[in-house]
């Protein structure tokens, strides 16, 4: 059932409501292949409270990935083929609270998960200008919207502005990824130790078993292996009972979760290593090795981080894709 107050609510956890009823009633059957497009189409979105809704959903085994775009409906050891039938045939069930609530959100609200998911993978490629009247005509929006849009992304270290009031944009350097990492070093341990006794067992028993699978055969899906790390952030970090510590570390993450999808788009390799070392994580916290799961998780983070500095450097000489925003003007250092 939807909650009442969804006014409330962030539109991905609108949307997984809508995803995660519809599975249960069998709207949605198991091997169904759910692609983010055509579901931000039916529920009037953007694709990023889409794609973090289907994430949530993974960690709950209600959908999985496969071999091909999207994810299947059901858990990771369903035998059911992919099942390709166009979603708007299905006839969705979307209580009418919800389709309200999704349609009814601000202006700035609208555009806020676009801007953010557009200014978190432009970064590593340098620093951009963002100019006010363009952002307002690029999405039909007052200025008023912009400002509110780009306060708010000011408040969670993705934008800044400079001495001459210019929003800025980048760049996502060496340095800053140390500076992120050495963030996360300090407040995911922590996070982890307190959020141990919480911890989801199923969930994680789950994650154990899908990182020790991967672990045995040819992997070469970057996309997969991000996966994994949402999912043991999600599973042993976010976890946490503090609401604030939780939130400076979604907050920390955007950029450099964005910077690893980028990488990877980009056609550089990711480090198997990686999972053994959330293969690990898990491992320790299962066995009830708390501490030394955190001390594990600082090498992860240690290791993670000389990896993405090194695949940065080849960015360097990378020109600047065609996917870059519009609205985006590039400052030369």
């Amino acid at each position: 059932m939807v909650r009442m107050q969804q006014s409330q609510q962030h539109r991905y956890e609108i949307v997984e409501e809508v995803l995660r009823t519809n599975i249960a009633s069998g709207r949605l059957p198991e091997g169904l292949v759910l692609l983010e497009g055509p579901i931000a189409e039916i529920l009037q979105t953007s694709r990023a409270p889409v794609q973090k809704a289907l994430q949530r959903l993974e960690v709950d085994r209600l959908v999985h990935r496969f071999d091909g775009r999207g994810y299947l409906v059901g858990p990771p050891e369903s035998r059911v083929g992919p099942l390709r039938k166009e979603i708007k045939s299905l006839g969705l069930d979307i209580p009418e609270a919800a389709d309200e609530a999704l349609q009814s959100r601000s202006s700035w609200e609208r555009i806020y998960d676009i801007v953010e998911t557009d200014v978190a993978g432009c970064v590593v490629f340098g620093q951009y200008r963002i100019v006010e009247n363009s952002l307002a005509e690029h999405f039909g929006v007052s200025r008023t919207v912009v400002r509110e849009v780009l306060s708010r992304l000011q408040e969670r270290g993705l934008v800044r502005k400079n001495q001459s009031s210019h929003w800025i944009a980048g760049p996502l350097t060496a340095k800053t990824i140390r500076d992120h990492f050495a963030l996360r070093r300090l407040l995911e341990p922590p996070a982890l130790i307190e959020a141990a006794p919480l911890v989801d067992r199923d969930q994680l028993e789950a994650l154990y078993e899908d990182l020790k699978e991967r672990e045995c055969v040819a992997f070469d899906d970057g996309e997969s292996l991000e996966a994994f790390e949402s999912r043991l952030i999600d599973i042993c970090v976010l976890t946490t009972p503090n609401e604030m510590l939780a939130q400076l570390i979604r907050d920390n993450l955007l950029p450099v979760l964005a910077s690893e999808r980028l990488l990877r788009q980009l056609g550089l390799p990711s480090d198997r290593a990686a999972l053994t070392e959330h293969r690990l994580i898990a491992e320790l916290i299962l066995r009830g090795a708390v501490d030394a799961a955190a001390a594990m998780l600082v090498r992860h983070l240690d290791a993670a981080m000389n990896r993405n500095i090194a695949q940065m450097k080849i960015v360097a000489v990378i020109s600047e894709p065609s996917s870059v925003a519009a609205y985006f003007t590039r400052v030369e250092a």
